[in-house]
């Protein structure tokens, strides 16, 4: 395993788990975009996701990475994420699971 899959494996832990899907696979970055751990650095797929430093200047170490949707970035200077990209709950009751995951942009 590559440093950069090793980055990954500790920052895909800090990512949202949700009830309704395997957490080994699936997670949520902090705007709620779905993201599929065998999608990092992938642009351009549905379920792609990168690494972003949260922590507004400081060292690439594990507390200050994130993991986004790849569409999704963290605007540091505001110190909050910038979101194009969500979870799609259309047609999903409050309270009722989304499946599969799927996103939308916003």
């Amino acid at each position: 395993m590559n440093r950069n899959e090793k980055l990954a494996g500790i920052v895909w832990q800090s990512g949202r788990v949700m009830p309704e899907a395997e957490p080994s696979t699936w997670r949520q970055d902090a705007c709620g975009a779905w993201m599929r751990r065998d999608q990092f650095g992938r642009e351009g797929s549905e379920f792609g996701w990168r690494i972003e430093n949260v922590s507004g200047g400081g060292p690439d170490t594990p507390e200050n990475l994130r993991p986004f949707h790849w569409r999704n970035r963290f605007d540091a200077a505001n110190n909050r994420p910038h979101c194009r990209v969500t979870a799609d709950r259309s047609g999903v009751g409050p309270g009722e699971y989304a499946g599969p995951p799927r996103n939308r942009a916003l």
